[in-house]
């Protein structure tokens, strides 16, 4: 779920000899050799036309966030009663569904299979469960069939089983990116299996210990978002994600540049 699988182009790591490539660096007269060498070596290739886009995790995090903390509120009791969901469902259903489901889908493009499977099945999620309010409200749903704290909906659970079984195996594969979307999948599954056991079992208890883990996944999710994005803006780390590599989480340091023609591509602006 890293910014840089959006950008359609590889990376290198910065070094001394890429120092002279910093914006506003007056050229030498070997680099601007350099220069015209590194222009020649692209004009000469075959042109090949990449469309970049945005890390679709910025918003499908941010959605994924909303939903996350306002449900996960809800469970841990910190407000609200058994209709309070006919209330949240509108924002459930467009931040946490419809927003998280097409970041899901622009992640194949970004060719994230991580992110992919991550906003795809839980925008998926959400987008079930603000529908599902939503024809409670418009009485067209039973009611008493919908989930409540402490009353047993053994199908509503296995939603969640299926959540926590999928959202395990996205942590195992987060490993390989870095430790701040690894804990945030971790809490997030186990959030799953404490409130499928607790809608399995009728007992109020394990939902509400599962609340407060969502809301504490969707605090990593705000987290790992902002962080992505704050690094989109500044081109350099400002929020450390917990990488592997020591570098990578000082703040302030930017650690590769695109392996293309400085200037980019010709008409392409990154920003609006």
């Amino acid at each position: 779920m890293t910014e840089s699988r959006g950008q359609g182009s590889y990376n290198r790591p910065t070094g001394a000899g890429a120092r002279g490539h910093e914006v506003g660096a007056t050229p030498t007269g070997g680099e601007m050799e350099t220069e015209q060498q590194e222009f020649s070596f692209w004009q000469d290739r075959s042109r090949v036309f990449l469309q970049p886009i945005a890390a679709p995790s910025i918003l499908g995090l941010f959605g994924l966030a909303t939903a996350t903390l306002m449900v996960g509120a809800w469970m841990a009791r910190w407000y609200g009663n058994a209709l309070s969901p006919v209330i949240l469902f509108p924002f459930v259903l467009t931040a946490g569904g419809l927003a998280q489901f097409l970041a899901g889908m622009w992640s194949y493009r970004a060719r994230d299979g991580l992110a992919t499977a991550v906003h795809g099945i839980w925008g998926a999620f959400w987008l079930a469960f603000g529908f599902m309010f939503m024809l409670v409200a418009a009485g067209t749903f039973p009611i008493i069939l919908a989930p409540r704290i402490g009353v047993a909906n053994t199908p509503f659970a296995l939603w969640l089983i299926a959540l926590c079984l999928i959202t395990a195996l996205c942590a195992m594969a987060a490993t390989a990116e870095n430790m701040g979307l690894t804990v945030m999948l971790v809490l997030l599954a186990v959030a799953c299996g404490f409130a499928a056991a607790g809608f399995v079992s009728g007992a109020s208890w394990p939902v509400i210990v599962a609340g407060w883990l969502f809301v504490a996944s969707a605090a990593a999710a705000l987290y790992i978002a902002g962080a992505m994005m704050m690094e989109g803006s500044f081109g350099r780390t400002m929020m450390p994600l917990g990488k592997y590599s020591a570098a990578a989480n000082i703040p302030g340091r930017r650690i590769t540049r695109p392996l293309e023609y400085k200037y980019g591509q010709p008409g392409v602006k990154i920003g609006q």
